[in-house]
């Protein structure tokens, strides 16, 4: 069992880190995040059943462990910052116009509640049934829904909004 545990583990990683990711809001941290949740589950591999989906458990492990760290953070009040992406972007217009979609929907998620937040994260990027959230998240059905709901929502509400503009983009009238 030990063996095929830590395969099946291994092969969860990428999907682990994408939903870490949502959640963390940096790469960073969703490593850390991964990491500190593949040594619980090493740790504790016996509380684990072989039959049952790996993946689900791992992602309640995720989710506890990012719950205990918001906790931690609130307890030591520090205000934490966001990391800007570091991912390098070829030139042109296409993946320019990509780069900073994809930077306003991070964004847009960021700005999310946790719980919207994570629930959009299970099931819009993870693909896990409602079902399975409710399960990975300890909530009724109809509470996934509705917080799904609320998210999807919010990211339009959000993603409609004009962008700033830079104080050298200001339009100035001149009067006539």
């Amino acid at each position: 069992m030990d063996a095929l545990f830590r395969s099946q583990l291994v092969a969860l990683l990428p999907r682990l880190r994408r939903f870490a990711r949502g959640l963390a809001g940096s790469a960073d941290r969703a490593d850390d995040l991964v990491q500190a949740a593949c040594e619980r589950a090493l740790a504790r591999m016996e509380q684990w059943t072989p039959g049952t989906r790996l993946d689900s458990w791992m992602y309640r492990i995720v989710r506890t462990i990012w719950i205990d760290e918001l906790r931690a953070r609130a307890v030591r009040d520090r205000a934490h910052e966001r990391e800007d992406l570091s991912e390098h972007v070829v030139d042109g217009e296409r993946n320019m116009e990509a780069k900073l979609t994809m930077e306003a929907v991070r964004g847009a998620v960021d700005q999310l509640p946790p719980e919207q937040r994570e629930t959009l994260m299970l099931i819009a990027v993870e693909g896990v049934s409602y079902k399975e959230a409710a399960d990975i998240m300890d909530i009724p059905i109809g509470t996934v829904m509705s917080r799904l709901a609320r998210a999807r929502a919010g990211l339009t509400r959000l993603m409609e909004k004009p962008a700033p503009r830079a104080e050298s983009e200001k339009v100035v009238r001149l009067k006539p």
